[in-house]
């Protein structure tokens, strides 16, 4: 990175070391930063659309629970006992949805694969 900034500052009149200094500043910040998130987005809509009936999922505002309904866009998700045979549930986005929790079983599951 020295170098180019060294061979950019001995070629100040030149038009051509400036362009070369951003590219490679733009391509730095492209794989640091860019395509990291690129990423991550990537993985956070593939766990909103793969969310089913029955799976055990973190919220975003940290309330574990269980997927009780889905409704397009809306989750249902049953956070605790009530009284008697009644049960508390949330009505929550499915972006809400921070991640699933994998029991022991689907762990080993999926590490066989």
């Amino acid at each position: 990175m020295n170098a180019i900034l060294l061979a950019a500052e001995n070629n100040s009149n030149s038009p051509i070391g400036i362009i070369v200094v951003y590219a490679v500043l733009f391509a730095g910040m492209y794989f640091v930063i860019i395509r990291p998130r690129s990423r991550r987005n990537k993985q956070a809509a593939a766990l909103v659309a793969s969310t089913a009936v029955g799976d055990e999922v973190v919220l975003t505002s940290g309330i574990y629970g269980f997927v009780s309904a889905v409704e397009d866009d809306i989750l249902w998700v049953d956070i605790a006992d009530g009284h008697g045979t009644e049960r508390i549930e949330v009505r929550v986005s499915r972006s809400a949805v921070a991640r699933k929790i994998v029991s022991a079983g689907e762990a080993d599951d999926s590490a066989k694969k």
